[in-house]
Order: structure tokens, then C-alpha cells, then sequence
């Protein structure tokens, strides 16, 4: 492998993430039923719309989820693990290695996702209560409706306790077994991560 080659993964490697990052974020606030106006989310789906708009025409919604979506986040991955493989030297693999992957990719991305709205919601918590702002920003608000979802059944059989939510915690130890299991199961490697976005 070349200095080229190398160069050339790490650049598609980033791009391609921001873009799946987009698609998946696209996916998982319609999921939560995330504000669509909100202006965080117009450009997600400004970014996306394009692609998103040729797979709609073969694959329709369900119940106001957008499949097409999901599906055009697979092709993404499955493509950019080709295109890295080839940039790192390799031989494109048999079509079940790509699927496989690709499902494994995309199910950690996700996870990931939630890990770091987690974090962010935190964070942004604690900034917000020593600044007494009382209007969060846009972004907050879009984090806020996409953690709800997973932390509030939580929060239902766990209350907070003294005006602290112990439900992240709860949840950051979910991602973690849900981590080892893709990682045991799969056996991922560093050289598996090389090619596929999200790990």
C-alpha cells in the first residue's frame, strides 16, 4: 500500500462518514419523531435528499418511517468498504463478506450515535443550568428528541433521584454489551476497521 492509497483512504474514509452520519441521523429522528422544521434538520435532509429521493421511488414508508433511507445507509457502507479495500491495495470480497459487513458497520455507527447524543445531552445540560439559559439551541432540542426515546423507558422503571437521571448511565452500559457482542461475534479487528465506516 502507497502513501497515495493511504492518503486517499483516510480522505474517503472521513467523507464517507459525514455523509452515513447523515443519512443514519436522517433515519433515526424520523424513528423518534424529531422536530422536522427544526433547522439542524432541514439540512440533514437537504444533504441527503438526492439520493434519498431515487431509492423512495422503489422502496415506500411504513408508518411514517422512511426505509429507503435505512437501505441508501447500507449501500453507502458496502460501497465505501469496496472503494477503501481497493484504495488500501486489497481484492474486492465475495458479496456476502460486503452485506455482512456492511449490516455490522451500520448497526455500530448507530450505536455510536447514541453514545455521543448521550454525552452531548449531558454536557449541554450542565452548560445550559449554569448559564440559566432557558431557550436551548436548536441542536440541544434535536439531541434531546432523539435520547428520549431510549432514556425515558428507562427512566420510567428508574426515576430520578434527587433531581439526578441516572437512566445515561443505564444506557451507556447497554451500548457497551451491545459493543462486545459485535466485537465477539464478528471478531473485529483493526484491520476490519480500516474499511468499514463507523467502527
Amino acid at each position: 500500500m502507497n502513501v497515495l492509497g493511504s492518503s486517499g483512504a483516510l480522505i474517503f474514509n472521513v467523507l464517507g462518514g459525514l455523509y452515513l452520519l447523515a443519512v443514519l441521523l436522517r433515519f433515526l429522528l424520523q424513528v423518534a419523531k424529531a422536530d422536522f422544521y427544526n433547522p439542524v434538520s432541514q439540512a440533514i435532509v437537504k444533504i441527503t435528499d438526492p439520493m434519498v429521493k431515487i431509492l423512495r421511488r422503489f422502496i415506500p414508508g411504513y408508518k411514517g418511517i422512511d426505509f429507503s433511507t435505512l437501505l441508501l445507509a447500507l449501500l453507502i457502507e458496502a460501497v465505501a468498504i469496496c472503494a477503501l479495500i481497493i484504495l488500501y491495495g486489497g481484492t474486492i470480497p465475495g458479496i456476502g463478506f460486503i452485506i455482512t459487513w456492511s449490516l455490522v458497520g451500520v448497526t455500530y455507527f448507530i450505536v455510536n450515535i447514541y453514545y455521543y447524543a448521550i454525552i452531548g445531552s449531558i454536557i449541554m445540560s450542565f452548560v445550559m443550568m449554569f448559564s440559566g439559559s432557558t431557550n436551548p439551541h436548536p441542536l440541544l432540542r434535536l439531541i434531546w428528541q432523539l435520547t428520549e426515546p431510549v432514556m425515558a423507558p428507562i427512566r420510567k422503571i428508574i426515576p430520578p433521584m434527587g433531581g439526578l437521571d441516572f437512566s445515561p448511565i443505564f444506557i451507556f452500559i447497554g451500548i457497551q454489551l451491545i459493543r462486545n457482542f459485535l466485537i465477539t461475534t464478528f471478531g473485529i479487528t483493526d484491520q476490519l476497521a480500516l474499511i468499514i465506516i463507523g467502527i
